[in-house]
């Protein structure tokens, strides 16, 4: 029994000091954690605030035109951002923040090191001389003229090299505003010695009038015709900028590329987006850029001989009064008359398979009084579709003679198109039983849904 006794003894102290082993094990384990928890929070705090050091002195420095040393400090901040998003347990919302910054960053990156390669590529600048009155010539600054550069890099993209093929002829009607764009644009190119003197050509054009009437395709015949001029089609997205200052700036750049290309021409479409009234309510850049385009209009110390600026919009209520005294010429562009919709219906058509003759055209241009261009254009497009229509809805084909769509000097007796039931020759069967090179298309005809007229009816008197 005492034997029993010590062993049990033994065994007792023995699994208590086991336990005791265990308890501290897991008590070194938790502090350690606990420590590991404290250094790792102390890194990620670190970590932020040398981020938002980096990014402080980054602005600093950019703002001072230390390029080289601000974008050092933009890509590190960027990558201790990035460190901070990932490893950092915070919400969406300031991860999605911290996202934007970079992002910003980023692209304010990219554009100081596009810089600073262009500078690097500049040839050495020569010594300027001083004049005998010992007074300095014009010495340009020296970031100015890569950043003049770079803002006519990025409105290089604005000057249409290809022109549109579309010649006078191709617009319908309008005859009053074409002749007007003649005098303003060819006419001057063509004989400059008409214009001296007293007699100058128009240096602001403003095309107005309701929607689709064809201001955008009258400049696209201005950019065929001036052969000799450079265009420019500018939108809002070539002028606003999300960099304070830089909108402003483009607008210069745009008018001293002009004056560098002259002549040229200058097409802002939808110009009330850009120079609309001024108000107490608009922001600041929006207030700057109406500035800027009235000082390069018709400001002092700018001379915008042989560059014209061409307009475009349909609500000119909205423009700024002294934008719109600065277009000198006002053309209205209206409704298309009953001659000019039936050579449009005729334009449209092209060289589409037709039964229409020109009595055909002259009653559709009775029937579309009040239709615009652009009503008429989709009005063609549908009629265009009705012959695909009645491919894709036929139930029974025939064949007929006729020339291959592929070959037109091929005749092939075997081409099958669309037909009635009842017809004697009818077959059975869908557009998918058709081969390809077998189908003879169905051509046009006056019979055009009155229920498209009626609705392109009531949405222009809505409009009105």
């Amino acid at each position: 029994m005492y034997i029993l006794f010590n062993l049990n003894v033994h065994l007792h102290y023995s699994s208590l000091h086991y336990y005791i082993i265990i308890i501290i094990i897991i008590i070194i384990i938790i502090i350690s954690l606990v420590i590991l928890f404290y250094f790792v929070l102390h890194i990620l705090i670190s970590l932020t605030t040398k981020a938002i050091d980096l990014a402080t002195k980054a602005a600093v420095e950019d703002k001072a035109k230390n390029y080289e040393e601000a974008l050092k400090c933009y890509q590190q901040a960027v990558e201790y951002f990035l460190h901070v998003v990932k490893y950092e347990s915070q919400g969406d919302r300031a991860k999605q923040c911290i996202r934007a910054k970079c992002v910003d960053y980023l692209d304010r990156a990219e554009q100081l090191k596009q810089y600073l390669k262009k500078k690097e590529n500049l040839p050495p600048a020569k010594p300027v001389q001083e004049s005998p009155s010992g007074e300095k010539g014009n010495e340009s600054d020296e970031g100015e003229d890569p950043e003049k550069k770079k803002f006519q890099n990025q409105l290089s993209g604005a000057i249409v090299m290809e022109k549109p093929n579309i010649k006078w002829n191709d617009v319908a009607g309008l005859e009053g505003a074409k002749e007007a764009l003649k005098e303003a644009v060819i006419l001057p190119i063509k004989f400059p010695h008409l214009f001296t003197g007293k007699r100058t050509p128009w240096r602001g054009i403003l095309l107005f009038g309701p929607p689709g009437t064809g201001k955008s395709y009258l400049a696209k015949a201005v950019a065929t015709e001036a052969n000799n001029s450079t265009f420019f089609s500018i939108s809002s997205s070539d002028l606003v900028s999300k960099w304070l200052g830089e909108s402003e700036k483009l607008v210069k750049n745009l008018f001293s590329l002009a004056r560098e290309h002259k002549p040229s021409i200058i097409f802002i479409d939808e110009i009330d987006s850009l120079c609309g009234s001024r108000s107490e309510n608009e922001s600041e850049a929006a207030r700057r850029i109406k500035t800027e385009f009235l000082v390069q209009m018709q400001g002092v110390g700018n001379n915008n001989e042989g560059v014209l600026v061409l307009g475009a919009t349909n609500i000119p209520w909205t423009l700024d009064s002294a934008i719109r005294r600065r277009f000198e010429k006002r053309i209205y562009i209206p409704l298309p008359e009953e001659h000019a919709r039936a050579f449009m219906f005729k334009l449209h058509l092209g060289s589409t398979p037709n039964q229409l003759a020109d009595s055909n055209f002259n009653e559709l241009g009775k029937k579309t009084q009040g239709y615009s261009g652009a009503d008429i254009s989709i009005i063609v497009r549908d009629a265009l579709m009705q012959p695909v229509r009645k491919v894709q809805s036929a139930t029974h084909f025939k064949k007929v003679r006729g020339s291959s769509w592929n070959n037109p000097d091929v005749i092939s007796d075997d081409l099958l198109t669309p037909c009635s039931p009842g017809d004697p020759n009818a077959i059975e069967m869908t557009w998918m039983d058709v081969p390809g090179e077998k189908l003879l298309e169905p051509v046009v005809t006056l019979e055009v849904s009155t229920g498209l007229f009626l609705q392109i009816r009531a949405f222009c008197q809505n409009a009105v």
